[in-house]
């Protein structure tokens, strides 16, 4: 039997070991059918229907949680760069209301998106950059900065390190097993972690590989 969206969305929280609740689930199933509603127009992702989001999208996000969550150091600041439509930093600031989510999208149309869904969404803890990751100068750095899909490691630390708190770390969430990329790690950087994740329904490889300062 097909599950209806909020069944997968409830059963995927589950299984991720997510404190759900009605009003989580609600607003993560909004976000769901505005990214699949303004997808028809601005092609946020080659993802088309709900169904197929919830776990390609919304889960694979929200499989990063506990690392944010079992962190020594409390994380009080996050951002995603090349932020897209959203993922993985809108579910993210949905589970976490206490966590400041900055957004960055170079993309006008995408940008639009991402402001759209945070009035509709009321997520007083996302802010939205629109412009070139690199450019982005924030009078306050991250303590978290993650990617989902948005370059090799090399690039990633080149164009986002600036953004680190002192203390902070990179994460990039991978496909496979990024070998190479790993090798090609820039002097004064070193991968502290690679984590593979395991996202409900969905039969694919995926690693969140941590980065920090040597």
């Amino acid at each position: 039997m097909n599950q209806t969206v909020s069944e997968q969305i409830h059963g995927g929280l589950h299984q991720l070991g997510v404190d759900s609740s009605t009003d989580l689930e609600e607003k993560l199933g909004t976000y769901l059918n505005l990214l699949a509603k303004w997808n028809r127009v601005y092609n946020l992702t080659a993802v088309r229907d709900e169904s197929s989001m919830v776990s390609q999208h919304l889960l694979d996000s929200l499989a990063v949680l506990p690392y944010l969550d079992t962190n020594s150091t409390a994380i009080r600041s996050l951002a995603d760069v090349g932020s897209g439509g959203g993922l993985p930093g809108i579910p993210l600031a949905i589970a976490r209301p206490q966590l400041k989510v900055e957004l960055i999208e170079a993309s006008h149309k995408k940008a639009s998106f991402l402001q759209q869904a945070k009035i509709e969404l009321k997520l007083a803890n996302v802010s939205i950059h629109c412009g070139r990751v690199e450019e982005f100068k924030p009078e306050v750095l991250f303590d978290v900065v993650i990617s989902r899909a948005f370059s090799s490691l090399a690039d990633f630390i080149q164009l986002a390190a600036h953004l680190l708190a002192p203390a902070g770390r990179l994460l990039a969430m991978k496909g496979v097993h990024p070998q190479e990329e790993i090798e090609q790690l820039p002097s004064g950087w070193f991968m502290s972690r690679s984590i593979p994740l395991v996202v409900p329904t969905l039969n694919a490889q995926r690693d969140l590989i941590v980065i920090e300062k040597t």
